[in-house]
């Protein structure tokens, strides 16, 4: 992907702009010139009781849920550019506390457009962190070769071990990679909300386009290690760090597509400039997909633990998919866009700081 141009020229207010993602992006955009705004609620729950200091741009503490301290914060930056990463992302928790989920991330979105719609002049465009959850379980192929979209797995299903996917006569389907053009069907509250982030972006009449980005699993230094409904990579450093055994639920065989979060940024840089991707909805990640099984065995090398510090415990959560893998053609058509972290390159640097910050 060629470099960004520069961005001197515009003004961007990323919400989350403290968290794993956000503080990345701004600086790989105030490094190319732009004046960035941060907004962020510093929620205990991801950052701890000390809030990151080495923030860049200037940072407004607040809740995309207080609609005149959000409007206040817009009007002060007056963005010709708006990423829009605030947002609850735990899969188990969207169940227990929908009304959270609800109120954070469709809630907050709609503040966001009413912020956005208030000013005199209104930004360029508006680049959403989607996610690949609203894809539910994703593509599949049944035996006659068509593209299909399952529904959510069942409890009963689960609980007896019937993890794959299967068609209603009992045929076994094949995960392939899912495209954007695939009708969302998602099976969480948190899918669902972030769902609705997206609808809400195109159905509502602005001076904007939006920009959606549907993330794989992002992973990397910096995420949280004390969020239990963070990314499983860290959960799993985490615990290898604690000396606890790394419980690997359902056989297994559970596919993602690790997107290391170097690489995201980049995606996010060319989504704020490329003019290819206005009013496009783009997957991000890697094209590859890994185990679960095969993800944790890594982790335990790079940390150098020993290979059975994890079990396979049939264990299962209802809300998670089976297979998640990302057609990323329209992110190198569109915005140029390759990821270029290997997952053990990845891997690695996540264990190498996760140790580091466990010492400290």
């Amino acid at each position: 992907m060629s470099s960004a141009p520069d961005f001197s020229a515009h003004r961007v207010f990323i919400t989350g702009g403290a968290g794993f993602i956000g503080r990345r992006l701004a600086k790989a955009l105030a490094d190319r010139g732009a004046a960035v705004t941060l907004y962020d609620n510093l929620l205990a729950q991801v950052h701890g009781p000390t809030p990151p200091t080495d923030l860049p741009g200037r940072l407004i503490v607040g809740d995309v849920r207080d609609g005149a301290q959000l409007a206040d914060a817009v009007r002060q930056c007056e963005p010709t550019v708006v990423v829009h990463l605030a947002a609850e992302t735990g899969t188990g928790q969207s169940a227990d506390e929908p009304t959270r989920y609800v109120d954070v991330n469709a809630g907050g979105t709609a503040r966001l457009i009413e912020a956005l719609r208030g000013l005199k002049t209104g930004p360029e465009r508006v680049v959403l962190a989607g996610t690949r959850a609203v894809y539910g379980e994703g593509a599949y192929r049944d035996p006659a070769g068509q593209l299909v979209v399952p529904p959510p797995r069942l409890h009963a299903d689960l609980a007896a071990g019937r993890f794959d996917i299967h068609d209603a006569s009992g045929a076994r389907l094949e995960p392939v990679a899912t495209p954007e053009t695939l009708p969302p069907n998602p099976g969480s509250v948190y899918g669902s909300t972030k769902l609705m982030q997206e609808y809400l972006l195109k159905q509502v009449s602005a001076s904007w386009q939006p920009v959606i980005l549907r993330l794989q699993n992002v992973y990397g230094p910096g995420q949280s290690l004390r969020n239990p409904y963070t990314g499983v990579l860290s959960i799993f450093c985490q615990q290898a760090l604690a000396g606890q055994r790394l419980n690997i639920f359902e056989d297994g065989d559970i596919f993602r597509d690790f997107v290391f979060v170097d690489d995201v940024v980049r995606a996010f840089v060319a989504a704020c400039h490329v003019p290819a991707a206005l009013d496009r909805t783009i997957n991000i990640g890697t094209g590859r997909r890994i185990s679960i099984h095969a993800a944790a065995a890594e982790i335990l090398r790079a940390l150098g633990r020993p290979d059975d510090g994890l079990a396979v415990t049939g264990a299962f959560r209802l809300g998670d998919v089976r297979h998640a893998l990302a057609d990323t053609g329209r992110a190198r058509d569109l915005l140029g866009f390759t990821a270029e972290t290997s997952f053990q390159t990845g891997a690695a640097r996540l264990a190498e700081w996760s140790r580091e910050s466990a010492g400290a």
